[in-house]
């Protein structure tokens, strides 16, 4: 009987197995060049080594079949793409707005339908209703926060002497976590000690664990991925993310509780930078990204779950990447200090002129920073890939990729393409310049995504 069961087993594995790969949508992407693999198991045993290894295979992979190339995962088949063309014809459509579903869908215990990870049809309103709190006038009411943890931050390093900071990432993420909370939750953490701590740290976890998960096909079942230790530590590091974040937004209720809800009142989705202006006094009273969502459960828009999804998905967003991007931006500096002493020039005199004091004005008076800074994005993306499913057949410059398939879109290999970046490798901020970039490809530098479901933290 049990051998029955098996011979039926392999039988159904082989036949489901034909019928991927001989198919229609089969027959298509096997058109596509890729690494060889195993029967039935595709490419997935490349993928079972530690993480620097996942990474020069798939650098590895782009390189050698430029500028398209696909490969499978049991029965899942992948495209790659990197080609700004291609780019173009997946990022500008709107018929391709959805992203990988069994991918994006590791996130959903921890940030549930976000901006970040919602279907598409969700994501239309989600975006109408935040898009307002990054009007760059709002943004402007935030610099003195950014000034505040950037001094914060160099008064610690000061202090420290000879302590030598061994985790940039850890450390300058401390900053951009304070940062988030300050401006888009209107929460200050000063006050949250080894809980903020315990937050970053599950962060970091949590994006480990998912790694862990996307390239072992075999946990892609709920039930059996919470079986696993794996499993069971998502689960209490969840406990952690989600309780925070719960902390934070009960804060600001109470907040507004404390106040009669007076600074929500006629705070809509047309939220306009004259309003804000208006109702800023005090830093209390500054209003952030958390507020219109408090305001908009208020009138019945969102219930407490949606708004913990979107603070979720806002917490990680938006004090990861940039910790991050800071941190590849602070080493590069290091490495290079003639680049470094010609930013600390530039910074010296727009002080000067300045009275010594940071101000949005200011901050539009370093070009040559700001080039630093798009540089160090383009050479290392906080996000080095975002995966879009294809809504329909799409013709891609040589292939056509059927629909319902996943496309993984490179961003750190079309921001390094030799073909629009000359000496792709080596760090040019001067890249950057007005006359340099003007003819370039719009999407040959795609740091922040590109299209209708770009980056909402761009600015």
């Amino acid at each position: 009987m049990l051998i029955a069961i098996l011979l039926l087993f392999l039988f159904t594995i082989f036949v489901c197995n034909y019928y991927v790969h001989y198919g229609k949508n089969g027959r298509l992407i096997n058109l596509i060049p890729g690494p060889p693999g195993y029967p039935i198991f595709g490419n997935t045993f490349q993928l079972l080594v530690s993480r620097e290894k996942q990474w020069n295979t798939v650098v590895s992979v782009s390189n050698q079949y430029y500028p398209i190339s696909k490969a499978w995962a049991f029965f899942l088949a992948n495209v790659m793409i990197r080609h700004p063309d291609d780019i173009q014809t997946i990022l500008s459509n709107t018929k391709h707005l959805e992203k990988a579903k069994l991918i994006y869908d590791f996130f959903h215990p921890w940030m549930g339908s976000g901006l970040a990870t919602s279907k598409a049809v969700k994501w239309y309103s989600q975006r109408k209703t935040l898009t307002p709190t990054f009007h760059f006038n709002i943004l402007q009411q935030f610099v003195d926060v950014f000034v505040q943890e950037g001094e914060n931050m160099t008064k610690f390093l000061k202090n420290s002497k000879d302590t030598v900071v061994n985790d940039v990432i850890s450390f300058v993420s401390e900053y951009t976590l304070n940062a988030i909370c300050e401006t888009a939750m209107g929460t200050s953490l000063r006050d949250h000690g080894d809980f903020q701590q315990q937050y970053r740290e599950a962060t970091f976890r949590m994006t480990e664990i998912i790694t862990y998960r996307i390239s072992r096909p075999w946990l892609y079942s709920d039930w059996i991925f919470s079986l696993t230790s794996k499993g069971k530590q998502q689960k209490r590091n969840l406990e952690i993310l989600h309780g925070f974040t719960e902390q934070i937004i009960a804060g600001r209720k109470r907040y507004h509780e404390r106040t009669n809800g007076r600074y929500l009142k006629n705070l809509s989705n047309d939220v306009s930078a004259e309003f804000v202006a208006d109702k800023i006094g005090t830093q209390r009273k500054r209003l952030a990204m958390l507020d219109l969502l408090i305001a908009a459960s208020r009138e019945g828009l969102m219930t407490d779950s949606d708004i913990r999804e979107e603070v979720d998905t806002f917490m990680f967003a938006g004090q990861d990447t940039t910790g991050i991007s800071l941190s590849f931006l602070l080493a590069l500096l290091a490495e290079h200090k003639d680049i470094q002493e010609r930013v600390r020039n530039e910074i010296d005199s727009a002080m000067q002129e300045n009275d010594e004091k940071i101000s949005m004005k200011l901050l539009q008076q370093l070009p040559y920073l700001e080039r630093c800074i798009k540089e160090a994005l383009r050479l290392y993306p906080s996000v080095p890939f975002i995966i879009r499913t294809s809504g329909e057949d799409v013709k891609l410059q040589s292939y056509v990729v059927p629909a319902g398939i996943n496309i993984l879109i490179h961003i750190y290999g079309v921001n390094r393409d030799p073909n629009f970046w000359p000496n792709p490798e080596v760090f040019d901020p001067d890249r950057f310049l007005p006359e340099r970039d003007r003819n370039r490809h719009p999407y040959s530098y795609i740091t922040f995504g590109a299209g209708p479901r770009n980056c909402i933290g761009k600015q």
